[in-house]
This record gives C-alpha cells, structure tokens and sequence, in this order.
C-alpha cells in the first residue's frame, strides 16, 4: 500500500498536498483499490467553495459511486483537466497525475484535524 510521508490524509480516504497557499487533493491508493475501475468524476466549478468534511465531488467506479469530501475549507481554483477524458488516471497515478482539485485555503489551522501517513496507515489496517 502507497502512502507518502509527504501528504496529510482524512478518515474517507483523501489526500492533501500543502503548496503555496493551496492544497492539492486526491484519493488515497487505498481508496482507489477499494472503488475498483474508476470510470467517471464529477467535479466542482472553479470559485466554488468548499468546507472541510463536506462533499464538493464525486468518483463513479464501474462498482460503486463515492463523495469526495473536501480535506481543508476554501475556494476551488483548479481541476484536473485530464479526468475528464482518462478518468483511469485516479487508478494508475493516485498522488500525481490523478489528482483532482486544488482549493485556495481559508482555514490553515484546520490542518490539525488531518492524519499523518503513520496514522492514516493505522487506520487501514
């Protein structure tokens, strides 16, 4: 199982990736294995905001259709082009190029409510 020491994670199976002044987000490998082939996702508009713990998408599997719950509140400012045309991407490449959304934070304290790769890794286990 891939979990990178370098993101934060939430209990529902996302990641986080802190850059400047956003958070790049995805599903974790984890996640991914458990939908199976991912074959649509419905993403928000850029402008949109979101809030930490609120769904602002979703992922449709060939088995099964899940919410993506925001990791940290603020607006969307960017989506990930490339899903709308190879949503597989999620599958292959999890934590690059399956990335989904990136937000503009309004909240940075609202990071400590995240995991860390050690915690997250307890709790799939």
């Amino acid at each position: 199982m891939n979990i990178p020491e370098n993101l934060l994670y939430t209990q529902d199976h996302e990641w986080a990736r802190m850059e400047e002044g956003t958070v790049c987000v995805g599903i974790t490998d984890f996640a991914q294995g458990e939908l199976g082939d991912i074959v649509f996702v419905e993403m928000p508009k850029s402008g949109q905001a979101v809030h930490q713990g609120k769904s602002c998408a979703s992922i449709e599997a060939v088995k099964a259709v899940s919410d993506l719950f925001a990791p940290l509140s603020g607006t969307v400012v960017e989506t990930n082009p490339e899903l709308e045309a190879n949503p597989q991407l999620i599958n292959q490449d999890p934590y690059g190029k399956g990335w989904i959304l990136k937000i503009r934070l309004s909240d940075e304290n609202e990071k400590k409510n995240l995991l860390s790769a050690a915690d997250y890794q307890k709790l799939i286990t």
